[in-house]
């Protein structure tokens, strides 16, 4: 069973978690935890593309409250790099350079907008700070889950992990 075969189902448990109206973050949700990490996997990228790295942490109304911005000078396609960090299991996303441009990594590394040196960097750091990497083509599913944003008609299960509610 691979990743397209295992990741609705994991979506579809991590939506049935209880958690507040908002669907903000799941019932006992640690942001100091996460904000840990975040801040943790800031460092680690910062340290492995040797220039300073951004960590936005001021998102709100959102199903993710961290952000960590690799800059275009960093990087070996000179394109801006973002990791997002969704609120709800460990999930994590890579966008080059914005939502939507890449149906995965191998897509934005064939497409030239992420060298292979900079996808492992960014997988490594990740894998070893105990995210789930997801690719972008998954999150962009209708989402068909259990929450109010199902009646919206056009949500996906992006807007349901990463984007602002």
């Amino acid at each position: 069973m691979n990743d397209d075969d295992r990741t609705p189902a994991l979506f579809r448990a991590l939506d049935s978690l209880p958690g507040p109206h908002h669907l903000e973050y799941p019932d006992g949700f640690d942001h100091a935890g996460a904000r840990l990490r975040a801040t943790g996997l800031r460092d680690r990228l910062t340290q492995d593309f040797g220039r300073s790295c951004r960590l936005d942490e001021g998102i709100q109304d959102a199903s993710f409250s961290f952000s960590v911005d690799i800059p275009a000078e960093a990087t070996g396609a000179g394109v801006s790099i973002a990791v997002r960090l969704s609120n709800y299991g460990d999930l994590a996303v890579v966008t080059t350079p914005e939502p939507g441009s890449h149906d995965d990594l191998d897509d934005a590394v064939r497409e030239g907008a992420l060298s292979q040196a900079d996808r492992d960097r960014i997988t490594a750091a990740l894998s070893d700070l105990g995210y789930r990497l997801v690719a972008p083509r998954l999150l962009q599913r209708p989402y068909d889950g259990v929450t109010w944003l199902v009646d919206e008609g056009h949500a996906t299960w992006w807007t349901r992990f990463f984007d602002h509610l």
